[in-house]
């Protein structure tokens, strides 16, 4: 087994390890442990929210998370030898829950599907869920099952979330500037354009005194993907993946977590996957030069993985950029697509006993395919969702004798 770099106790608040992470991207943020080129080593993970949802039947706990703490992020490792200019290569060789443990803790057993609410985040459906919900799921090897979803069970694509490199001062500069301006546009927006810097709850690794001051008063909110790779969400981000990051500081300074048990293309929930602690192992290199040499300066580079279940028949539920309630036809809108698309497999999900809550969730954690399938044929983007069939212990499809509807309760609410 590789060398854990870093480590976490499940049972412990970040704030409260012996070496905690962070949640704030900074340049100063101190390195936690340093690693060389060539080394296989692994890290463990808190869940995203530092374990503020329980293992119960109520949905107060998505209600009332407090993002300010999120994303607890296990790092910064150095990797001797980076400079700014190169580009970290990193090899997921595997990852998972917590190893043979069930607890408290998700990834201990369990990881959980959350509806924000409008108030808090909100999801790509809020104005049509804007109440929190959540779905519990229980872990059987590579499958997940949930008492608040009855009737299905599949195999999760396991990935991290979120991963990235620390950003340059300069860099770092012009996120800040440029999503500011973003949220003037609409500054008393429900939910908010942009998170932007905010001192309350920020946690800064190992940094102390001023230095820990300028982290929580600078450093950016790790909602977004940026240019430093961050907050991906990408489900085939998984066992076998090589990444290829931008360096903007010495050591690299690589961090992440937002472990995800499964996701569906898109998270559509906002919390839609299935949300887990664990582990992660790493295999790490270095180009030496690579952001010129290769022309990635904004983003990184990404091969995926070939591990996935083996689905092969699936349900296709097609939008265009047309909003339904309006009849407003928009102008090649994808994410308008995306939406109705995403809103017509919830009506047809409804049809079978299924509330629009437990549908959205099912989407939002599921292995579900989402494709820009038209782009160019004016005015209207077409997109695709792709559910595969074989996740219903049912015969989901149309068929001429119709639907046959069951009561499948109700996945976990608000009081």
């Amino acid at each position: 087994m590789p060398e854990t770099v870093f480590t976490v106790d499940q049972s412990k608040s970040m704030h409260d390890q012996d070496v905690p992470g962070h949640n704030r991207w900074h340049p100063d943020v101190p390195v936690a442990a340093m690693v060389r080129p060539g080394q296989e080593f692994r890290v463990e993970c808190r869940e995203w929210t530092d374990a503020q949802l329980g293992n119960n039947d109520s949905a107060n706990d998505v209600r009332d998370v407090d993002l300010s703490r999120c994303h607890m992020l296990s790092g910064p490792i150095g990797v001797e030898g980076a400079e700014p200019g190169d580009l970290l290569v990193v090899d997921i060789l595997d990852l998972g829950p917590v190893p043979q443990q069930v607890g408290e803790a998700p990834g201990q057993g369990w990881g959980y599907t959350g509806v924000f609410a409008k108030v808090n985040g909100g999801g790509f459906l809020t104005d049509y869920f804007p109440d929190a919900y959540k779905a519990i799921w229980d872990f059987h090897g590579q499958q997940a099952t949930s008492r608040h979803l009855p009737g299905i069970r599949y195999t999760g694509i396991t990935h991290p979330g979120l991963f990235g490199t620390a950003p340059s001062a300069e860099l770092l500069q012009r996120w800040n500037r440029r999503e500011q301006a973003l949220i003037d546009r609409d500054p008393d927006r429900v939910p908010p354009l942009g998170l932007p810097p905010l001192e309350d709850n920020a946690l800064a690794g190992t940094a102390s005194g001023e230095t820990a001051e300028r982290i929580a008063r600078e450093g950016a909110r790790t909602v977004p993907a940026r240019e430093n790779g961050g907050n991906h969400d990408i489900k085939n981000f998984t066992r076998g993946s090589r990444v290829f990051y931008p360096v903007f500081v010495d050591d690299a300074k690589f961090s992440g977590g937002d472990l995800h048990f499964s996701q569906g293309d898109g998270e559509i929930t906002f919390c839609g996957a299935i949300e887990m602690g664990g582990f992660i192992d790493f295999h790490v290199d270095l180009i030496k030069g690579g952001m010129e040499k290769y022309g990635i300066t904004t983003n990184p580079v990404f091969m995926p993985g070939n591990v996935e279940p083996r689905y092969s028949e699936f349900l296709s539920f097609v939008g265009v950029s047309v909003d339904r309630e309006t009849d407003e036809n928009l102008y090649l809108d994808a994410t308008v697509a995306y939406r109705r698309a995403c809103l017509n497999a919830v009506e047809y999900f409804k049809k079978w006993g299924f509330t629009g809550e437990q549908a959205y969730l099912l989407l939002g954690s599921a292995p579900v395919e989402g494709r820009i399938s038209g782009i160019v044929d004016i005015p209207n983007a077409c997109c695709t969702i792709y559910v595969p069939t074989a996740i219903f212990d049912f015969d989901v499809r149309p068929t001429g004798e119709g639907p046959v509807r069951t009561d499948r309760g109700q996945c976990a609410v608000t009081s």
